[in-house]
């Protein structure tokens, strides 16, 4: 931030302004997220069943805002620098200058998303994307005003600065997004579709269907809940020890960062056309065909018929 903002006060640059305000909101989103992490991490407590980890949406949703209020301010300024034009200075040094600080964080964003990602925290990643995104503004900045410092139209710099300003105020609309979307549960269909498939690849004949799938994120941790069909003839034990194996499914998945509800259903006589137990002896029809399960049947709140 000290470097971009020294190269503003160099070159009097509204481009370079523009990627230094930014690096404010880097700093204060950081400081925040700092400690919402350490505010996720702690366990569990009564007023707090499923933990604290709702907080790294509250912090992407506090970055994605900073970042919103930010593009506002540069669109601001930059069409008052249009009406009011200022000189210009120093532009190669400034280049320099903010090139080598918008290298520094694509270095430290993409550290920050391979750890995120390892940790499945969503506030270290938007930090990350956020950072590498600041990178390739930067970049883009830099190729302005060396049009400018060759060119000589300084009109052009308020202008970059406004372009550049609509894609701050694009990455801030998508962490709000994000955000809310997180502290609203919204149904994450790309975790779902991770769930559905390794429950196909580790399928039984016994687990004759699955619905009524729900997923909660909370932090890097995960609930899932979920209905499971299975034969009505088999005594508690039996229906528990199944239950038990798919929860290490999903234990396995996400690498021991779930908790799992599962509520057993018995099968109906509607079911026997789609289970697959070859040694069933009260069967109520023969078996017809196996019923794949999808991103659609399996969050649906009803067994699978044919």
């Amino acid at each position: 931030m000290l470097i971009k903002f020294f190269a503003y006060f160099l070159t009097h640059s509204n481009a370079i302004l523009t990627d230094a305000l930014e690096s404010i909101i880097n700093v204060v989103a950081g400081m925040f997220a700092y400690y919402s992490l350490y505010y996720a991490a702690k366990p569990k407590d009564v007023n707090h069943p499923y933990g604290h980890g709702k907080i790294e949406f509250i912090s992407a949703g506090f970055e994605g805002g900073l970042i919103f209020i930010a593009g506002l301010l540069i669109i601001i300024k930059s069409i008052s620098n249009l009406i009011h034009p200022s000189q210009i200075d120093n532009l190669d040094k400034g280049i320099m200058i903010s090139g080598a600080a918008g290298l520094i964080n694509f270095f430290m964003g993409r550290y920050l998303i391979s750890i995120g990602t390892k940790q499945n925290s969503i506030i270290l990643k938007a930090d990350g994307k956020h950072l590498q995104a600041d990178t390739f503004t930067s970049i883009g900045l830099m190729a302005g005003v060396a049009i400018i410092y060759f060119t000589g139209y300084l009109w052009l710099d308020s202008v970059l600065a406004i372009v550049f300003a609509f894609m701050i105020l694009i990455t801030g609309y998508g962490l709000l997004r994000k955000s809310l979307a997180g502290l609203m549960d919204e149904t994450d269909e790309e975790v779902v579709q991770s769930i559905v498939e390794v429950l196909n690849e580790t399928r039984k004949p016994k687990w004759i269907d699955v619905h009524n799938l729900r997923v909660l994120q909370y932090g890097s941790s995960y609930h899932i809940d979920c209905h499971i069909t299975m034969p009505w003839y088999e005594n508690l034990s039996v229906t528990h020890d199944e239950l038990k194996e798919i929860e290490q499914v999903f234990s396995k998945k996400f690498q021991g960062r779930v908790e799992v509800f599962i509520h057993p259903d018995p099968c109906v006589p509607e079911s026997c056309r789609l289970c697959q137990i070859t040694t069933c002896e009260v069967r109520n029809s023969p078996f017809e065909k196996k019923v794949d399960w999808t991103l659609q049947n399996i969050q649906g709140n009803a067994k699978h018929i044919i």
